[in-house]
């Protein structure tokens, strides 16, 4: 009986142990969805709604158009998405990109704009993709406070850089893309 007890006795306190894992695994999750997950999703429903609502995504859309028939008018709306200050109000729900997306889109289809744009086009209004989630990522991450300070403005920083980079590659890149057959 006491070699049966013992078994029973170490499958009792390794699936116990087992248990006591998951249980603490799924209050760490739901905790850090509580403090900073939701917060995160209130405050892009909150950017998302305004935008919206005021129209100035139309308005962005709509005075940028234009500058989207040349590379460098596809540079200068890379540079100006990618600013650290906007970058992180642009990118919540990529509702800006998606309104100029759309409009780009229509131009490109009804010729106004050439379609050896529409790749560079892309890169030029997504620079500012993830600028929004990098304070919670780092959060998420449990990154201490000096990581923040410094993480958050690098990576605004280059994507000041790489945005504009990205925006030549898929110019370069786009070349015969678009060939015309008669």
């Amino acid at each position: 009986m006491g070699g049966i007890n013992r078994i029973l006795v170490k499958v009792g306190r390794s699936v116990g142990g087992v248990v006591g894992i998951l249980f603490q695994s799924g209050r760490d999750a739901i905790d850090t969805v509580i403090r900073n997950v939701l917060p995160f999703m209130a405050f892009i429903s909150f950017i998302v709604g305004l935008i919206l609502t005021t129209g100035v995504g139309n308005w962005i859309a709509k005075g940028i158009k234009g500058s989207a028939s040349s590379l460098p008018g596809l540079l200068l709306i890379s540079i100006i998405c990618a600013i650290p200050v906007l970058s992180p109000l642009l990118g919540p729900g990529a509702v800006i990109a998606q309104i100029v997306g759309v409009l780009l889109g229509v131009e490109i289809g009804k010729g106004n704009i050439p379609a050896q744009y529409a790749l560079p086009a892309l890169f030029a209004i997504n620079p500012q993709v993830g600028c929004d989630f990098i304070p919670v990522g780092l959060a998420l991450g449990e990154a201490e406070p000096e990581t923040v300070e410094v993480g958050v403005p690098a990576v605004l920083l280059s994507r000041l850089i790489t945005g504009p980079l990205s925006v030549v590659i898929a110019y370069v890149a786009s070349f015969g893309l678009y060939s015309v057959k008669k």
